[in-house]
């Protein structure tokens, strides 16, 4: 009789059966799907069916972070100036000399303000907790992710932001434009359950916007789908193109084209780098537009045959009866 301890690691169990995750890992490793890839797809799948039936979870963002974006990547040590143009709109961000500037999922932050400024109609917010904010966007709960929020916080409550027009592009001499910080004050109490209670002696989180932020806000509401932004989370870019082409499909009336490069190219408004190559720039938005169709599959953004725009025709992403007036 085979002694059992003979058995290496991957041999099968008594009466010659296997775990069936061992058995797939073995034999059919293309049918292995990652905890992380399972939620990506019951998000996408939870995007979907809310879309269908006009239930979405609805937030708001506001109109400079849908034209142009922040840094997608960590900007390097010692850059405190990030710049992105939208045609004749121009958004600079000025980061503080301790924190730096706002990048990656730090973009959340001002979604989240934006949403519950809208819904409470006050620049002076509340919340439960940070925990709240960090399930709202599916992030994980723990004491890392709270200093992650903390240092995103710091970076958002640091930087000053400049929207305006590009003078040089006005034919008319009146030009707007604003100077702006998007909190004057913040104090956030961490709790690490999302659902506890706070008794009315508690301490609540309080965040006070600036009067132009919230200004903006109450101006220029722009719809956004939560569900999508919470499952894009990950992707700062394609959140951001999401975001954009939900608000530019939206405004359209007819048939429209988007240049790629120059001066009023889409290069110029998304992301963070400069691309050198335009073939490189294409490569990342056919990845990012990939992933905004599996969110929204009736999006009719494509990149024209020649490779130098951006084809988009009417279409919602968030239900029509949920759309408040344009920006």
């Amino acid at each position: 009789m085979r002694d059992r301890s003979s058995r290496g690691p991957n041999s099968p169990r008594d009466g010659g059966f296997e775990r069936v995750g061992e058995a797939l890992r073995l034999g059919y490793p293309e049918l292995l799907v990652s905890k992380r890839r399972l939620r990506q797809v019951e998000s996408i799948q939870l995007v979907r069916e809310r879309r269908e039936t006009e239930t979405q979870n609805l937030g708001f963002s506001s109109r400079p972070f849908v034209l142009c974006g922040l840094p997608v990547k960590r900007p390097p040590t010692g850059c405190l100036l990030h710049e992105r143009r939208n045609g004749r709109f121009v958004l600079q961000v000025t980061g503080h000399p301790s924190y730096g500037l706002p990048w990656g999922q730090d973009r959340l932050i001002p979604i989240f303000l934006a949403t519950l400024a809208i819904r409470q109609k006050s620049p002076r917010i509340q919340f439960s907790s940070a925990a709240q904010m960090l399930d709202a966007f599916g992030l994980q709960q723990g004491g890392s992710q709270y200093r992650r929020l903390i240092a995103s916080f710091q970076r958002i409550f640091g930087a000053t932001i400049f929207f305006g027009t590009d003078t040089q592009l006005e034919r008319t001499a009146v030009v707007h434009c604003a100077r702006f910080n998007f909190m004057t004050e913040a104090r956030i109490w961490y709790s690490r359950y999302s659902n506890e209670q706070l008794l009315p002696g508690d301490c609540q989180n309080v965040i006070l916007l600036s009067d132009q932020f919230y200004r903006e806000i109450l101006d220029h509401p722009i719809p956004t789908d939560l569900d999508a932004a919470k499952a894009l989370s990950s992707c700062p870019a394609a959140l951001d193109l999401f975001m954009w082409l939900s608000y530019r499909c939206f405004t359209a009336t007819r048939q429209e084209w988007i240049p790629l490069f120059g001066r009023f190219g889409l290069a110029s408004q998304l992301g963070s780098a400069e691309y050198a190559r335009p073939r490189k720039f294409r490569e990342k938005l056919e990845g990012w537009l990939g992933i905004v169709r599996a969110m929204w599959p009736m999006c009719p953004a494509v990149i024209d045959e020649h490779g130098t725009g951006l084809m988009l025709d009417r279409a919602y992403a968030v239900s029509p009866k949920d759309q408040a007036r344009p920006a």
